[in-house]
């Protein structure tokens, strides 16, 4: 059975602003569904261990009023001992996994590029050809990662994320400690965003990057056939 490590975010502000943040529900349920669905294990975990914070305007009190991945996801036992079990990243071996999906939510822009041990964990998954994905802000995960020879894990890939354009079109460019579009086009990643928060996802390989939250679905459809690819390769 294959196995999928979700990381989450451990930070809850929104820059200076004092406003909450966090990861984004869809961006984690939707995949997570996904994954399960085809038969997947999946673990999560955050960057420091323990619950992670979550954006509060991807999420309803009301559990109906949710989108029905969130609902569902919300209803589950399993999924949420899960969630509120999250492990720290730096426990996690990178050999019980055949792949790791980074869910966004601004708050990834703060501590995902700053964790060594994110960085190491998908390295070393990318060097073994184990898939490496992530959505919206997620791929801020990527931006610390280096291969075995030095160089960044998105240099001369297809990749996408949260665009600079959406990030101005949501008024944040001037709270985001960096612009992800552009942070990635630095590292050498041949970057293809698509329309203002329409659903666009890239794979190149064992890697998948996704724009937007609806962007989520793409993106763990191409995770599914990117791990059951990879796995018939190693056989």
């Amino acid at each position: 059975m294959p196995r999928i490590l979700i990381v989450l975010t451990s930070h809850a502000a929104l820059g200076a602003t004092g406003r909450p943040t966090g990861f984004h529900w869809e961006e984690l349920t939707t995949p997570y569904w996904t994954f399960a669905d085809t038969g997947m294990e999946v673990e999560i975990a955050s960057i420091a261990g323990g619950p992670p914070p979550h954006d509060p305007s991807s999420f309803k009190p009301e559990v109906e009023a949710n989108k029905p991945s969130v609902a569902r996801f919300l209803r589950d036992a399993g999924a949420m001992a899960l969630l509120r079990g999250a492990f720290p990243v730096a426990e996690a071996d990178p050999a019980r996994y055949d792949g790791v999906f980074l869910p966004g939510g601004h708050g990834t822009m703060w501590d995902l590029p700053a964790s060594e041990p994110l960085a190491h964990l998908i390295g070393v998954l990318f060097d073994a050809n184990k898939v490496v994905a992530a959505v919206c802000h997620g791929p801020a995960g990527l931006v610390a990662a280096r291969r075995a020879d030095g160089r960044p894990v998105v240099e001369g890939r297809r990749v996408n994320s949260f665009t600079d354009a959406e990030e101005a079109a949501v008024g944040l460019t001037e709270i985001m400690p960096f612009l992800l579009e552009s942070r990635l086009r630095e590292l050498g990643a041949r970057f293809e965003g698509g329309p203002n928060f329409e659903a666009h996802a890239v794979r190149d390989g064992v890697l998948v990057t996704g724009q937007n939250p609806a962007s989520a679905a793409a993106v763990a459809r191409h995770v599914v056939d990117a791990v059951r690819e990879a796995g018939s390769a190693s056989a």
